[in-house]
Parts: C-alpha cells; sequence; structure tokens
C-alpha cells in the first residue's frame, strides 16, 4: 500500500466537505520560542476541529448500503460534532452515545448538526455497550474516534497542507490523545516532508502516550484531571503502532504550562484555541532547546472552547 497516495486519495475526497484552513505564523512567539513556527489552524475547520477530517473520509468509505443505514460513535465532545455535521452533509442519519455528564454545549452543537443522541452512564463500559446495541437495532456502521484507519487517513490531510505549503519544516508538533491526530500527521510528514520529525506533546497530568512508548504497551490513566479536555484518552492499538513507528518522542507538560501557552495564543494571534491545542505550544515552550532555529509546524486541532469556565 502506497501511502502517500492514500492521504492524496483521501483529500481529493473530503475537499468538497471541508475547509482548506490557514496557516498563521507570529514574530512575537517566533522570538519567545527562538524557532521559525507555522500554525495550521484547524481551529477555523468545520465544526472547530480537525476531527471533520477524519469523520467525513470514514463516512465517504462506506458503500451506499452501509451509509443508508446510518453510522454511530461514542463520544463526549469534538468527534460527536465533527461526525453528526459530516454525516448531515452527506445526507445519513448519526447515532450519537454521549455520557450523561457531556457538557451541554456539546450535546447542543451535536442536535444542531442532526445528531441522534443516546445518553448512557459516564463510563467506557456503558459507551460501548449503548454503540453496539444501536450497531445491532439500526444496523448503522460503527466509526471509531480515532482508532480507524480511515479516520487517521482523513486526520492526515492536516500535515499534507501544512507540508505542501512549508516543505522544508524540521519538525511538526501535534497533541496526542487518543493518537488520531498525530498518528496522520506522521503518516504525512513521512510521505511529505523531507527528514521531517514529528513530535507529540501531552498534559504530565494524562501521559498514557509517554508511557505507552516507554514500556512498549498500552498504558492507561488512573486521573482525567487536566484542563485539555480533548487529551483524556487512551491509545488504540492502531495509533499505538504509528506512534511507536513514527513520533520521534513525546514532550509532557503542566496545566500551568497549558494554559500560558492557551493565552498567549489568544493574546499575541487574536485567535481562540481550546487547551488541547495549547499544549503544542506549551511543549516548544518547554524545551526551546529542542527547537531552536528549527522550522516548526504546530497542528491547532480546535477551537471549541467552554467561554463560562475559562482557565484565564
Amino acid at each position: 500500500m502506497d501511502i502517500k497516495e492514500d492521504i492524496i486519495e483521501a483529500s481529493k475526497r473530503i475537499k468538497p466537505y471541508i475547509h482548506l484552513t490557514p496557516i498563521i505564523t507570529s514574530q512575537t512567539i517566533n522570538k519567545i520560542t527562538g524557532a521559525e513556527l507555522f500554525f495550521k489552524c484547524e481551529n477555523f475547520q468545520k465544526m472547530g476541529a480537525f476531527k471533520m477530517r477524519g469523520a467525513t473520509h470514514a463516512i465517504l468509505q462506506l458503500s451506499t448500503e452501509l451509509r443508508q443505514k446510518g453510522v454511530v460513535t461514542h463520544s463526549s465532545g469534538n468527534f460527536a460534532q465533527a461526525l453528526a455535521l459530516a454525516a448531515q452533509n452527506l445526507g445519513i442519519k448519526a447515532y450519537i452515545v454521549m455520557p450523561s455528564n457531556a457538557p451541554e454545549v456539546k450535546k447542543n452543537a451535536v442536535k444542531g448538526y442532526g445528531g441522534l443522541i443516546t445518553e448512557c452512564e459516564p463510563t467506557l463500559d456503558a459507551r460501548e455497550a449503548s454503540a453496539q446495541l444501536i450497531q445491532k437495532e439500526k444496523g448503522a456502521t460503527f466509526i471509531h474516534p480515532f482508532n480507524d484507519f480511515n479516520v487517521i487517513l482523513g486526520n492526515a490531510t492536516a500535515g499534507k497542507e501544512l507540508l505542501e505549503k512549508h516543505s522544508d519544516l524540521d519538525i511538526i508538533v501535534a497533541p496526542v490523545g487518543g493518537g488520531g491526530l498525530i498518528s496522520g500527521t506522521a503518516l504525512s510528514a513521512t510521505a511529505f516532508g523531507h527528514n521531517c520529525m514529528v513530535i507529540g506533546a501531552e498534559p504530565i497530568n494524562v501521559d498514557d502516550a509517554f508511557r505507552s512508548i516507554a514500556s512498549g504497551k498500552i498504558e492507561h490513566n488512573s486521573t482525567t484531571e487536566t484542563i485539555a479536555d480533548g487529551l483524556k484518552t487512551s491509545l488504540g492499538d492502531i495509533t499505538f503502532n504509528l506512534i511507536n513507528n513514527h513520533v520521534e518522542k513525546i514532550i509532557r507538560v503542566s496545566e500551568e504550562e497549558i494554559v500560558a501557552a492557551m493565552r498567549l495564543i489568544w493574546e499575541r494571534m487574536k485567535i481562540i484555541v481550546e487547551p488541547s491545542s495549547a499544549v503544542a505550544l506549551a511543549a516548544i515552550l518547554n524545551s526551546k532547546s529542542e527547537f531552536n532555529n528549527k522550522k516548526v509546524g504546530i497542528i491547532l486541532s480546535g477551537g471549541n472552547v467552554d467561554f463560562l469556565n475559562l482557565p484565564f
């Protein structure tokens, strides 16, 4: 299989349904970090996050017959919104299992995109059981938020667009939650970059990916106490293997560093990013010597912020 060709094909498929997001620079932040940074602004993507790419691509890969029966996922956040909107755009049903404690703002967004919500207990077991029941009853196809190769290929298109504009990047930094974004980014760096290294950024409070790479097996978090609510998920087998093989390292950052980076982007670049996005810049600020005088791409993963709950 030719990964480069696969990503190019994915890009063509999803093009009518997504935004070509801008790449922004900041002289001030370049001075602060000592690097030349190129921010790929997926916070400007439809529904406000990169996940629109993977969700759209996964649905487009289904047969007409399967599409007619709809799709189902379990998610409390951005993927719920992404799958609902992608399904609406393609004229099919999206069944979304959400934990009962998911923020009302996120439930309302899913409903606004035409998603059919089933609420469940806030445990992974309950989420999976509810999704399986819908699969059985409706014949809907389950689409995993990140551990699905078609989702990863869709996500990879953001890195492809970044490298098409700046083919000489030394490094791309992306946040790590379930690993769907960084896996796709690493595939794009391999396919479209020239010795372009990929580095992950992760909150120290939920550093399962960092520990997974160290131990050689998928590790889990004992706590989910982080402001970066999009990064609480553990890796899947597909994303773990891709990260293990294609990601150079993972830099861990504190909650204070995440908030400081988020604030810096808001203040200096005048753009809204969610805490999970700010983790990537926090990693660069944390390890400046690693990035000194380098050309660095940053994937700003999303901008879906609860404005009633700002950290600054």
